[in-house]
């Protein structure tokens, strides 16, 4: 009878060994996996989600997460829509667990300057926040021409069209000096 006890208890140890030793390396390959994820794989994962993204600037922007690209990422917010660089973010909130990667190469091709160039063919008015302009409003106007990595933007008063008696300046604006686009949402 104690043999037996003694065989029962010797295998009892060696399960407990190879379940922990097995559960040590389910752990270690999560890690492995978790370190291989990128932001915008973490963001594609919440898409249809009500985000909350911390800008730079101390503003925070909600919404559902419509896009999630290569740079940036596009807030349905009401009637509009946001397009926020993820280099303007220092936080996110309401991000689910879930990652997906882009598959398609021609979607990891398209940077910001695809975005931006879409809403200069569009010519719809803008609301433009920019690094340094915490403390007044966003700038309005309508995006005229889009570089590698800036944008020139007609300055127009709020609500008015793009013409040329409307134009109060011109901007060339850096990519990295901006915070948030905010445009009309097409709800037709």
């Amino acid at each position: 009878m104690r043999w037996d006890a003694l065989f029962e208890d010797l295998e009892g140890q060696m399960w407990a060994e190879e379940r922990l030793s097995l559960e040590a390396e389910i752990s270690e390959r999560a890690r492995v996996e978790s370190a291989a994820v990128v932001l915008s794989d973490r963001l594609r994962g919440s898409l249809g989600q009500h985000v909350t993204a911390g800008l730079v600037t101390g503003a925070l922007v909600e919404g559902t997460l419509a896009h999630a690209g290569a740079e940036a990422l596009v807030l349905n917010e009401g009637r509009h829509q946001v397009l926020v660089p993820y280099a303007a973010v220092t936080r996110y909130g309401g991000l689910g667990r879930l990652a997906h990667a882009e598959r398609s190469t021609v979607r990891k091709a398209l940077g910001m300057a695809s975005s931006l160039r879409a809403m200069a063919r569009d010519r719809s008015e803008l609301a433009v926040s920019l690094l340094g302009q915490e403390a007044t409003p966003a700038v309005y106007g309508v995006m005229d021409r889009v570089g590698r990595d800036y944008f020139d933007l007609a300055v127009v008063p709020r609500g008015e069209a793009r013409r040329r008696d409307n134009v109060s300046g011109l901007w060339t604006v850096p990519f990295t000096a901006l915070v948030a686009i905010r445009s009309q949402r097409d709800l037709a």
